[in-house]
Formats: structure tokens, C-alpha cells, sequence
């Protein structure tokens, strides 16, 4: 687009640190003057030095989340220019909030863009984990119904006591939920303790960020207090949990399953978890539906 006196409309340059194909990039080269960090084929610490060297240097970064890059102070002092960091996750457990708000950069999520997406994943999770879907599917492809006939039995969702939301709710389940604080728009029953939570709950929903309280929030404890028939849904971060103690758990029948969307090391995933049929699996992808990718680019 050229400007009202005919010369070429400049855009202001952007770092954009992204995973391949990451969807948000067309509309990004629509508006900016993009500095794409995968296009460039340089190592990062050469990427960011040209990009810091440039007579009008990049004043924003688009960071992916997923562990890609970190936005710490080694990032920020390789380009000093950058005084606005965006998340294009829901969590910033890969920005250095405290480092951003010493040296005064602001920093922007992906705010509720992914939360309908995401809340249809924990309870599609759930449904598969108690009615054995995903086992059910395996058993059938390895030619196991002719020669076996009968398959175990799963559970019906309605009236069980989980954390999560509205979808939850059209099954006919109890809802609680735990917080920082109580939420003034929310009816549920709140839990200031996440233990005292899953010894009322039969499912816990894991939704949080991850900061420093939040890492293995739920623990060896919370597991024993969800019980044999309690079953864990994780579409927050996966050190959420102490997968360790979820694994021995598991192993161990003192709970009933899990459904799992992220993981403590991703994206490697325990042999352990890949061998159980009370445990479905997905690769970190609640939030990509067509129409998440589509909100995210307005404006």
C-alpha cells in the first residue's frame, strides 16, 4: 500500500518466533514487516544479532509458546530495542514476567481466544478415558473382537463431581472448582486447596498457568485424595502435574485414568503412559481448531 505522497507505506518490524506452519504467520506479513526467525535459516543468536542491528530494529516479538524459545534476559539483551512481547499461547510460562517488568516490556497473551476449544477438549478427554473410546478402538483394529467377543465396560459423565465448566454442566455433572481466589461471577463450590478439591471430586480438571506455585500443584497427595475412581484431564501445562507420581498411580490402580494433552518434558512422552489403555493421549492440540486459528488472527 503506498502513502498519500506516493511513497511505499513502511511497516514497522516485528521478531516473529514461530514452530512451522504456525497459522497466525499470513496475517503477521499482511500488517508487519515481518523477521521470521524459521524463514531466515540462521541460528537464533545470529537471527536476533541482525535483527538488533538494524537501523530501525524491531520494538515487538511474537513468541510462540511450547518451549520454541525462551524470553529471558539473554533474549532481551540480544535485541534491547524490544519493548513489547505477545504470547501467542494462553500461558506465559516461557516469558520472564519478572524480567519484563524490570526493564519496563509489556507482555500480551492470547487471552480466552482458545478457552471454548480447549474446555471441549478436556470434556471430550473425559469422555473417551470413562467410556474406553480410544482402547476400544485399538482393540477392534488388532482384530481382538472376533477372537475375545466381550470388552470391558467404561462409565457413563453424568453426576460426577469434577472441575471444569459449561460443557461439563450439560452432562449433568457437579462442578467445583479451586482458584487463587473465589470468582464473584462463578456459583460453584470453591476450594482455596487443591488436595481438599480432589477428595471432593471424582474427575480434576487441570486448567491453570504455570508459575512457581502451580509446578506439581497436583502431587502425590492430591492423587491419593482423587482416589481409585478419580481420573485426572490436564489441558493446562504438563508440570502441572508430578507426572511421576501420576504414572505410579496409575500403575498402581490408586487412580482410574487420565486424559493428557501436555506433558512435563514435551514432546517426549513416558513409554509408561503410551502402554496404558486407561490413559488417552493427545500432542499438546486443544487449542487448534479452525476457528481458534481464525480468532486469533482478528484484530
Amino acid at each position: 500500500m503506498d502513502s498519500a505522497a506516493g511513497e511505499p507505506q513502511v511497516h514497522p518490524a516485528v521478531l516473529f518466533i514461530r514452530r512451522p506452519g504456525a497459522p497466525s504467520a499470513n496475517a503477521m506479513h499482511q500488517r508487519f514487516h515481518v523477521l521470521d526467525s524459521l524463514a531466515s535459516g540462521e541460528p537464533l543468536v545470529a537471527f536476533l544479532a541482525a535483527a538488533a542491528a538494524m537501523p530501525d530494529p524491531p520494538r515487538a516479538a511474537v513468541i510462540m509458546g511450547g518451549g520454541v524459545v525462551r524470553a529471558d534476559a539473554t533474549f532481551l539483551d540480544a535485541v534491547p530495542s524490544i519493548r513489547f512481547l505477545v504470547s501467542t499461547a494462553a500461558g506465559v510460562d516461557h516469558i520472564d514476567l519478572a524480567e519484563c517488568a524490570r526493564r519496563g516490556v509489556a507482555v500480551a497473551n492470547s487471552g480466552t481466544v482458545y478457552s471454548a476449544d480447549v474446555a471441549d477438549h478436556a470434556v471430550g478427554m473425559l469422555v473417551n478415558v470413562l467410556r474406553r473410546l480410544s482402547a476400544a478402538e485399538r482393540f477392534v483394529r488388532r482384530g481382538l473382537w472376533p477372537v475375545q467377543e466381550d470388552y470391558a465396560l467404561g462409565s457413563t459423565l453424568g453426576e460426577h463431581w469434577l472441575t471444569d465448566r459449561k460443557e461439563a454442566r450439560a452432562f449433568g455433572c457437579i462442578i467445583h472448582y479451586n482458584s487463587r481466589r473465589p470468582k464473584d461471577s462463578v456459583a460453584y463450590k470453591y476450594f482455596p486447596d487443591v488436595h481438599d478439591l480432589a477428595s471432593e471430586s471424582e474427575v480434576l480438571v487441570v486448567a491453570c498457568a504455570l508459575n512457581k506455585d502451580t509446578r506439581h500443584i497436583v502431587n502425590k497427595d492430591v492423587l491419593e485424595a482423587l482416589g481409585t475412581d478419580g481420573i485426572v484431564i490436564n489441558i493446562g501445562r504438563g508440570a502441572s502435574i508430578d507426572e511421576a507420581e501420576l504414572i505410579r498411580a496409575l500403575k498402581e490402580g490408586r487412580i482410574a485414568g487420565a486424559g493428557l494433552d501436555v506433558f512435563e518434558n514435551e514432546p517426549a512422552v513416558p513409554s509408561d503412559l503410551l502402554s496404558m489403555d486407561s490413559v488417552v493421549l493427545t500432542p499438546h492440540s486443544a487449542v487448534f481448531t479452525l476457528e481458534s486459528r481464525s480468532d486469533l488472527c482478528e484484530p
